[in-house]
């Protein structure tokens, strides 16, 4: 039986599921955390809830890979590595180069690898991977899915920022977006839960958890997105700021005697959000157990759902009206208080949760109350099943 691979590569992760067609099941999945550091973790998970688990010291992003493969065929979840006839790849930024998913070929190979000054943390690793699997899976049809194509073709008001415009014609200053790929996936898998074709809805997809950001959905097409140049931009998030006057970037960096710009953005992405408000953690679940107690903990949830209603509100004003909000994510998939705060502040646009029906985690379901003009739903997120379709598609796989 024919299989796809899917992957989804970070700076000290590797995660991974595998898949067979044409069923699109999830044989097996896992991840490999803490790459190159002591106490690497190599993770397997089968399909029947069998686990495989072994702690290694510094485990190389190339073993990494071959744990994978070895692992699934040690444990005959693979007979032979031709099984495998496609391998599709997470990557972060595609520019503008990329405005739809790409089979991977030398040409796509350089241009993902020139893009690493839009994320450095990540094109860079996943170029590595592509690569190295290349090398391990050479048969296999290799497809790049990229976080930022779904952004592309946003209007031009929404994804242009009010500088010079030569600095976008010269070094491409814009909005990229990311998490599109998760967007793109709850966004049409909420019009078939609902019965209606993608392309006559009005949708808002929430993709709220440690990294956060909402989209809005105009008939069919991404109109706008709240990550920006970077990741960095938007709502408040677990570690990232979210949006920021760029002159109290140059205060603070001054105050704090701060002369290379990378150390104050690093504060930006790992130190501020939930945690930086909160000085306690940046996990949603963390706050909200001491928050009737701790007032920075308070402040931070609320903070967190102020800037979440602020996008819904301006979205919903550019889209003209909703007919579907979604929430996604770690949080947006668990965080019931979450998302009863949200909705409670946003009855003036029909839109309503039931507090019974909202007594889920990580389950399809619609949670509006009965009759309310606006469909508001909880839809897991599945990224590597889309990654998977965009092999299927691209690779002409089956």
């Amino acid at each position: 039986m024919s299989k796809v691979l899917a992957i989804n590569a970070g700076s000290s992760t590797l995660k991974w599921k595998l898949f067979n067609l044409p069923e699109e099941t999830v044989v097996a999945e896992g991840m490999v955390d803490r790459l190159n550091l002591p106490a690497s973790v190599f993770k397997l998970k089968l399909a029947n809830g069998e686990k495989h688990d072994e702690t290694r010291d510094n485990i190389t992003n190339r073993q990494a890979a071959a744990m994978v493969l070895t692992r699934l065929k040690s444990l005959h979840i693979l007979e032979h590595l031709h099984e495998i006839v496609g391998v599709g790849h997470r990557v972060v930024a595609g520019g503008e180069d990329f405005k739809d998913s790409a089979v991977i070929t030398p040409d796509v190979l350089k241009k993902i690898q020139a893009l690493s000054s839009y994320a450095p943390l990540h094109n860079p690793v996943q170029a590595y991977y592509i690569k190295t699997f290349q090398k391990l899976l050479p048969d296999a049809v290799q497809v790049a899915v990229f976080d930022t194509s779904l952004y592309t073709d946003m209007p031009q008001v929404n994804y242009m920022y009010s500088i010079p415009y030569e600095y976008y014609e010269k070094f491409g200053a814009r909005k990229y977006g990311a998490h599109g790929t998760s967007h793109r996936y709850v966004a049409h898998r909420a019009a078939e839960i609902l019965g209606k074709p993608f392309e006559s809805l009005k949708i808002i997809t929430l993709h709220l958890g440690s990294g956060s950001s909402i989209t809005a959905f105009d008939h069919g097409h991404a109109i706008d997105t709240s990550m920006g140049f970077t990741p960095l931009a938007g709502v408040t998030m677990g570690t990232r700021s979210g949006d920021i006057d760029a002159s109290l970037v140059a205060y603070l960096m001054q105050k704090l005697k701060i002369t290379d710009v990378q150390d104050m953005i690093d504060i930006l992405n790992q130190k501020s959000g939930l945690l930086g408000i909160s000085e306690l953690s940046p996990d949603q679940r963390d706050l909200e157990k001491v928050e009737s107690t701790n007032p920075k903990a308070k402040l931070a949830l609320d903070i967190f759902v102020n800037r979440v209603i602020s996008y819904i509100g301006s979205y919903v004003a550019k889209l003209n009206g909703i007919d579907a909000l979604i929430f996604t994510a770690g949080s947006g998939e668990n965080g019931i208080e979450m998302r009863q705060k949200v909705a409670d502040q946003l009855g003036y646009f029909g839109i309503t949760v039931d507090p019974e029906k909202n007594n889920v985690r990580g389950k399809e379901t619609r949670i509006n109350e009965d009759n309310a003009p606006v469909d508001v739903l909880v839809v897991p997120t599945n990224e590597e099943l889309m990654i998977v379709r965009d092999v299927e598609r691209l690779g002409n796989v089956k």
